[in-house]
């Protein structure tokens, strides 16, 4: 996907486009929002919000997230990469069920700088792993701008690499792996796929891609149009993907491992599920992404949800189209987990 999906329309570029209007439930729980959440990340600001970020989304033990017994958890270190530390992953599963099981395998969000294996687990295990019956390994990869790409992608590889060949230590089946992220960790499990495919890896079943963040190039006419009328602008993104790629940011020659809007060749992909909203920053990219899929020849269940903006689901979790998407993300991983020999 060499081009800009979306050109800009006659009569003005994409900063003075009329931007399609929130969901009036998710545009409530907007303005509800304190200032800080919405300030752009910069280079000066990125260690502060860091911290802030760390206080406002405490990590949760290993205690706290069995549920009074409900789920199994153990943290376990595997080999990373070559000549790197150790990977940590979180394992969690519904206790006293019997494998072996699917696996889904789980990439964070925090757009690279942020985030950690362990918070994003309650969600995963309430609406997915009991529901499901699905193990989850969420995987703890090195951040940015501490660690550049392609050190926390390698760190996600190294870890599925190892999480098949130990499949029957997990109990889990290794013919029925998903991988999945949202909005940076979907950016990661879109390149997670990529990079299986390249090298003759792990076999997958499928790719759970949630508000992906695929693209460093800023070209897309949403990128413009959204930037600053959601949670997310050009400032903020520009800077994480400088943190997350230094100089090789915006280069030509910028493998598509890296920003997985760059490839071209998306087939023999698994299944993909891509998500977005209509109302924010990483919609054209998305479904620019989606549609290379079909062109490809390959399967992928696009959902543009009316009026959400980057993470509505998380800032409104009770909203009708909240609850839908839920509802939606769910449905495809049953019917991707109920076909044989996908």
């Amino acid at each position: 996907m060499s081009e800009d999906p979306t050109p800009n329309p006659p009569g003005g570029g994409p900063e003075t486009c009329a931007a399609p209007p929130f969901d009036p439930e998710l545009g409530a729980a907007l303005a509800a929002l304190a200032t800080g959440p919405r300030e752009p990340v910069t280079p000066d600001n990125l260690q502060e919000r860091r911290a802030r970020d760390a206080a406002s989304r405490p990590r949760p033990t290993a205690e706290a997230l069995r549920a009074d017994g409900r789920f199994e958890v153990t943290e376990l270190s595997v080999p990373g990469p070559p000549g790197a530390p150790e990977v940590t992953l979180v394992s969690a599963r519904p206790a006293g069920l019997a494998g072996p099981l699917p696996l889904l395998y789980y990439l964070h969000g925090g757009a690279m700088v942020m985030g950690n294996a362990w918070s994003v687990l309650p969600r995963v295990l309430s609406e997915w792993s009991l529901p499901l019956g699905l193990a989850v390994l969420s995987v703890e990869y090195r951040l940015a701008p501490e660690t550049r790409y392609p050190g926390p992608l390698e760190d996600c590889y190294a870890g599925l690499v190892w999480a098949v060949e130990h499949a029957a230590d997990l109990d889990v089946d290794p013919d029925r792996v998903i991988i999945g992220g949202k909005s940076a960790g979907g950016g990661l499990a879109a390149a997670l796929a990529l990079l299986a495919r390249d090298r003759g890896g792990p076999a997958v079943r499928g790719q759970l891609l949630l508000c992906p963040m695929l693209d460093d190039r800023n070209s897309t006419l949403s990128s413009h149009q959204m930037s600053g009328r959601g949670l997310w602008d050009l400032t903020s993104h520009t800077t994480v993907w400088q943190a997350a790629l230094g100089d090789r940011h915006g280069t030509a020659d910028l493998p598509y491992y890296a920003a997985p809007a760059r490839a071209t060749d998306l087939s023999g992909l698994p299944p993909a599920y891509v998500e977005v909203g209509s109302a924010e920053m990483f919609r054209d990219e998305d479904v620019a992404y989606a549609n290379a899929i079909w062109r490809a020849g390959g399967q992928a269940e696009l959902h543009v949800w009316s009026g959400a903006y980057h993470g509505f689901d998380g800032i409104a979790p009770k909203a009708a189209v909240s609850r839908d998407a839920r509802d939606a993300r769910t449905r495809w991983l049953r019917r991707l987990l109920a076909q044989s020999g996908a």
